[in-house]
């Protein structure tokens, strides 16, 4: 491989992974309603993509080589784009726990941990098991936390997780309770 198409297949590479990378977090602000800011991310998306196709359709010699860069760039993109939306972009939680069982512990052991909730007396499908179920709003990165504690009490507990879009007066973080 000559070294002027090292240097376009390099550029193709990084370049798809810069607009695949966009075109994740464009898709991410449009499903959270920042419309303006997936715009703006869209626009230099778009961009981005043009001249890079461009780039690889006007390259004199024809090389699998350019082909493999546009993948590459594209399949390397995806990933990034996955790790800049995970540790940059904060995502809310609302978790859903029913216990097997009503344990106070548990409850404590939660509160303990500094998260809120709400907790529910509910029945099981016989009407003879007592539970509790929880609702719980918290910052994403505290998910693995309160998982941890859950499960260390109540291996069985149903944990649901979904995407919070709002939530008002309330926590979403852990109160310190050191104080």
């Amino acid at each position: 491989m000559s070294l002027p198409l090292l240097i376009i297949c390099l550029t193709i590479f990084f370049s798809r992974i810069v607009d695949v990378s966009l075109g994740t977090v464009r898709m991410i602000m449009t499903v959270r309603e920042k419309r303006l800011l997936a715009t703006i991310i869209g626009f230099v998306e778009v961009m981005i993509w043009f001249l890079v196709v461009r780039e690889a359709l006007t390259v004199e010699e024809s090389s699998i080589y350019v082909a493999i860069a546009f993948a590459g760039g594209y399949a390397t993109g995806t990933l990034v784009g996955s790790l800049v939306v995970k540790f940059f972009i904060p995502t809310n939680m609302i978790v859903q726990v029913i216990t097997s069982k009503r344990d106070k512990a548990l409850l404590k052991a939660i509160s303990d941990a500094g998260f809120s909730m709400t907790v529910a007396d509910v029945y099981g499908r016989d009407r003879s098991s007592e539970k509790y179920m929880l609702l719980i709003y918290i910052d994403g990165k505290y998910l693995k936390k309160l998982k941890q504690t859950i499960t260390e009490l109540d291996e069985a507990a149903f944990i649901s997780i979904s995407e919070g879009k709002a939530a008002y007066n309330g926590r979403i973080t852990p109160y310190d309770t050191k104080k």
